[in-house]
């Protein structure tokens, strides 16, 4: 009886040994179709996800307006002895394109002097439209007697500029400022 027993249960467990390695079977080769499956989910749903990685070519950024053009200006005035003026006049953006223009200084005066830009821009409601990433107006600058210097501003007119707005004037007003930098700049030339 005891033989009937063990020869069941070893019956048993062949069975249940044979169900697992199915099971295993099947899992491995779910997982082998699973990275398929999933660009085929995302193609029909466009999202595109692995399919992208796969493409030579880089995306597009989505946020230009490639159906307009803006002309944004420059206009350097300067309060005192400097030489202050853009590298171009204008240029003609995309709204959302990254754009960079340089902006030269030169102190004409024979002493140190401390200066710092301000911005405005026309038409007013340019303004909330016109995001500046880097420019020389967020900081004071000291300039010894002849320095040149180059400063970049790097921008973006946003695409949510109004339709009806074709040309924006950016105009910086530069101008010499008695602070901290020039009282320093004054106490070091004594030493």
């Amino acid at each position: 009886m005891k033989s009937g027993w063990k020869r069941a249960l070893r019956r048993d467990n062949l069975q249940m040994t044979g169900k697992l390695l199915v099971i295993v079977a099947l899992m491995g080769a779910f997982g082998y179709a699973l990275v398929p499956i999933y660009r085929h989910i995302c193609e029909a749903l466009g999202i595109n996800v692995l399919s992208q990685a796969d493409r030579a070519e880089a995306p597009k950024n989505t946020q230009i307006d490639d159906s307009r053009w803006v002309t944004v200006e420059f206009d350097a005035n300067a309060r005192g002895p400097w030489d202050f003026k853009p590298a171009k006049n204008f240029v003609k953006v995309r709204p959302g394109e990254l754009v960079t223009v340089n902006y030269t200084f030169r102190n004409k005066q024979d002493r140190v002097m401390a200066a710092q830009a301000i911005p405005s821009y026309a038409p007013m409601q340019a303004t909330a439209h016109f995001n500046k990433y880097e420019c020389f107006c967020f900081n004071e600058y000291t300039l010894q007697p002849g320095e040149e210097k180059e400063w970049p501003v790097v921008f973006v007119v946003s695409p949510r500029l109004p339709k009806d707005v074709h040309t924006i004037t950016l105009s910086y007003t530069f101008f010499e400022v008695a602070g901290k930098k020039l009282a320093e700049s004054k106490a070091e030339s004594r030493t």
